[in-house]
């Protein structure tokens, strides 16, 4: 059997979570010149099954490591002669990190220096068509009032919750590798990503999916905060820009220019959902409840993605509009197949979906 020679092989981490499926299933078909391996610890968020379109495809290859296990990385390294590194794997669900941080100092913080490390291991003497790129959030910038302007990249980090500080604590490894040994590293901040896929218990598919169930929607203090939403793969393609320009060193912020205070979101949901689901406007409404306030929750997020139009062409192309309109469709084709309101889903359902318990809202 002939061994295929490929140009790139690209390790993502966390390629069986939300973001990092979409990224697989997006670019695995469009580059079989490329070997993709998602290294995926599989935990509560990754689910294979997001996956069932590409698995099949001889490009795509799946590991399951664990990134804060050093060995287990080592041994991915062993295996493979990896060129890129994608960085998704991340513990990221801010209530969680509340409730349980260490989680998220293992993995955020200690696996993104396991890969690090192992990256320079792998490379050293021989950077050249190399890359780590690190995938991270405008949470690390801290929050915004409401008059103030958005974040650039170079905005001071101030982290306010377990989860963000993992993140910013990462991003200063990352950084650090490319000053002190020359590692090429590339980051880039995202806003907050919706679309098909997202683990039940993030706010869209949580919201969604209490509709459809007739089950409270708790709001956070008064819900007015502020952040700004991203089509998840618009997202991809802005990584896919910015990894083709090998910038390195670079930072680039990636948003998605739809800024909305929490309450207007879910009332935007409420209507979508209702009206898709035959039920009178307004039916939902009451399902809104306010509870206490989170711990250190940031007041607004706002992404200035100005750079990243400017050097690499990229724009987003999903309006809020149309990629709520699509997100809600795909959450209801898997809840709801059978609808007559609805288009054919884009992806297959995720098992778990049906069976999440819902936590408080982003």
């Amino acid at each position: 059997m002939k061994t295929i020679k490929y140009q790139k092989v690209i390790v993502v981490t966390g390629g069986a979570g939300f973001i990092g499926s979409n990224f697989l299933l997006t670019l695995v078909p469009e580059y079989p010149e490329h070997l993709f391996i998602n290294a995926d610890a599989l935990t509560y968020a990754g689910n294979l099954a997001n996956l069932k379109e590409v698995e099949q495809c001889s490009n795509y290859r799946f590991e399951k490591v664990d990134i804060s296990d050093l060995k287990q990385v080592q041994e991915l390294f062993k295996k493979y002669q990896v060129t890129h590194v994608v960085n998704f794997a991340a513990e990221s669900h801010v209530d969680r990190s509340i409730s349980g941080p260490l989680p998220f100092v293992y993995t955020n913080v200690l696996g993104t220096v396991n890969l690090l490390q192992c990256a320079y291991e792998a490379w050293k003497g021989d950077f050249k068509g190399k890359l780590f790129y690190q995938v991270s959030t405008d949470e690390v910038y801290g929050s915004l009032l409401t008059e103030e302007n958005a974040f650039t990249e170079k905005h001071k980090y101030d982290p306010h919750s377990p989860y963000s500080a993992s993140k910013a604590s990462a991003d200063h490894f990352v950084r650090a590798y490319h000053d002190t040994f020359g590692l090429p590293t590339v980051l880039s901040n995202c806003s907050n990503n919706y679309g098909p896929l997202q683990f039940p218990e993030k706010l869209i598919p949580l919201v969604i999916s209490n509709i459809i169930n007739q089950r409270p929607i708790p709001i956070y203090g008064d819900g007015k905060q502020v952040r700004d939403w991203l089509y998840v793969v618009d997202h991809v393609r802005a990584i896919e820009l910015i990894i083709k320009s090998r910038k390195l060193g670079e930072t680039f912020n990636i948003g998605g220019n739809n800024e909305l205070q929490n309450i207007e979101l879910v009332k935007i949901l409420i209507a979508s959902v209702d009206r898709l689901l035959g039920n009178p406007e307004g039916h939902s409404l009451g399902l809104i409840q306010y509870v206490k306030d989170r711990p250190g929750h940031d007041t607004r997020y706002a992404i200035d993605s100005r750079k990243i139009h400017r050097e690499l062409g990229w724009h987003p192309t999903v309006t809020a509009h149309e990629g709520l309109q699509k997100t809600v469709c795909w959450y209801l084709n898997n809840q709801h197949p059978h609808s007559p309101h609805l288009p054919e889903p884009q992806y297959r359902v995720r098992p778990e979906f049906h069976q999440s318990t819902p936590r408080g809202l982003y």
